[in-house]
């Protein structure tokens, strides 16, 4: 169960609890939900959300009996830079949190002229990783409203996070991308190559819409200038694993020449 929106963290514990507590409560057999999560930037705008704050101990009790049910909370929190990591209350409350036994995963988009930059995200894997938190993903700036001026090229968003990747320890290897989370499903840039002597992007599903799809890599054809996976264009075939096939999608014309589709009344 993924708890998100805005940000679920500037609800008070009260009503966090008429969510949760449902999920949790035995009487209502939801043995098969494994864990909650919370997407939040919380920790980074308002650490005093779980230190200070009139209803912080609630919360952090309300994370402990999420834990004692069986299951796992993790907060997926959302870090841009490495200013972020600086204040002492913030390193008070992830010990508060991570004390109640939920789990912290850490992770935010590529932004130009904010975080382009290989040795901000060693520092943030770095800071995390000392803190106790799990580095999770590097996402894509996604194709909305702003993306024209803080998006980055997903070829220099690559090498960013090779970069950045080769210099920080195993235990930050945890993290993945550059990650799209688009229609289709999550496509992570795993690479730039050449295949036959057509320069590619090499690309994989971590997550599908269709489960069989899961894992598995596919090319696209290099461009410099694309920003998102509706930019790239197949290459060495004519559509991309998770686009159907000419024969799969709706017939709008007859079968046979002089068949007509009436529609029944």
């Amino acid at each position: 169960m993924l708890i998100t929106g805005g940000d679920p963290m500037i609800m008070g514990e009260a009503v966090l609890r008429r969510y949760i507590e449902p999920l949790i409560d035995p009487r209502n057999h939801l043995d098969h939900l494994e864990s909650i999560r919370i997407g939040t930037k919380s920790l980074s705008y308002w650490p005093q959300r779980f230190v200070t704050d009139p209803d912080a101990d609630a919360t952090l009790r309300l994370f402990g009996e999420v834990m004692a049910s069986g299951r796992t909370l993790a907060l997926m929190a959302h870090f841009t830079h490495p200013r972020e990591l600086e204040p002492t209350l913030l390193e008070a409350a992830v010990g508060r949190i991570r004390r109640t036994g939920a789990v912290i995963r850490t992770q935010a988009p590529l932004i130009r002229s904010i975080n382009d930059d290989p040795a901000a995200w060693r520092s943030m894997w770095r800071t995390q990783v000392r803190m106790g938190m799990i580095p999770y993903y590097m996402f894509v700036e996604r194709d909305t409203g702003p993306q024209d001026y803080f998006a980055v090229p997903l070829a220099r968003a690559y090498e960013i996070f090779r970069a950045a990747y080769q210099g920080v320890s195993g235990l930050c290897r945890t993290v993945r991308g550059p990650s799209m989370s688009a229609t289709p499903g999550k496509v992570c840039v795993d690479g730039i190559t050449e295949v036959a002597g057509v320069k590619v992007f090499v690309l994989r599903m971590i997550q599908a819409r269709d489960p069989e799809l899961v894992g598995t890599p596919f090319f696209a054809r290099f461009d410099p200038a694309a920003t998102w996976l509706t930019d790239l264009e197949p290459v060495f075939t004519d559509r991309f694993p998770y686009e159907p096939a000419p024969d799969e999608l709706p017939g709008l014309w007859p079968d046979e020449p002089g068949e007509l589709m009436v529609p029944a009344i």
